[in-house]
């Protein structure tokens, strides 16, 4: 659910209610909302808060649970490293 995605991604950029709802030029109440599933985000902070949190909307909306990864600045090698980190990760799987 939207609701606790939000809230958690929140918490774990160390953000209060408040501290998101001042980036987004929102109230804290809007904010408490969303995360009470009293109410849901617009389309325009969907967007906002999937390039805040650097996950992708599809994320927020449950479409998926594929997270983004910003990539922006690295150079062509960093990228490749990254990628090979990941298929690494994703082919040496442990049931846990």
């Amino acid at each position: 659910m939207i609701a606790e995605k939000i809230k958690i991604l929140r918490e774990n950029k160390g953000l209060s209610q408040k501290a998101l709802a001042d980036k987004l030029g929102i109230t804290r109440s809007s904010v408490n909302a969303w995360e009470m599933g009293i109410s849901v985000p617009s389309t325009q902070y969907i967007v906002e808060l999937a390039s805040l949190f650097d996950v992708s909307t599809d994320y927020l909306l449950n479409f998926n649970d594929r997270k983004a990864i910003n990539i922006e600045g690295l150079s062509d090698k960093e990228i490749k490293i990254v990628l090979e980190l990941i298929n690494y990760f994703k082919n040496n799987k442990t049931s846990d």
